[in-house]
């Protein structure tokens, strides 16, 4: 039964309220078929790559994001520095993109 992945979804539900955003929202951010998210409370299981871009999306871990971590520490030193790499890696892009 997919009752495992329902963490998935309690935990997406949680990190959407935190961002303000609404579900479609980030469907339409990650690229992701309208309703995907939601589908995840009774009726699919995300694959793997997909939990692996909704965490990396949302800057939480797998585990997380899984329910295997009470807590994501956005506080921390090392949440903080590796938002700072993303910010730069994605100027980076944007940089590189104008060039071209």
């Amino acid at each position: 039964m997919a009752q495992e992945y329902l963490f998935v979804y309690s935990r997406l539900k949680l990190l959407i309220k935190e961002a303000h955003k609404s579900f479609n929202q980030v469907e339409r951010e990650l690229g992701y078929p309208r309703n995907t998210l939601k589908n995840y409370k009774y009726k699919k299981k995300p694959s793997v790559g997909r939990v692996f871009e909704m965490a990396n999306y949302f800057n939480v871990s797998i585990e997380f994001l899984l329910g295997m971590e009470e807590e994501t520490d956005k506080t921390s030193l090392t949440y903080r520095l590796e938002k700072i790499n993303r910010e730069k890696k994605e100027l980076e892009i944007l940089l590189l993109e104008k060039e071209i």
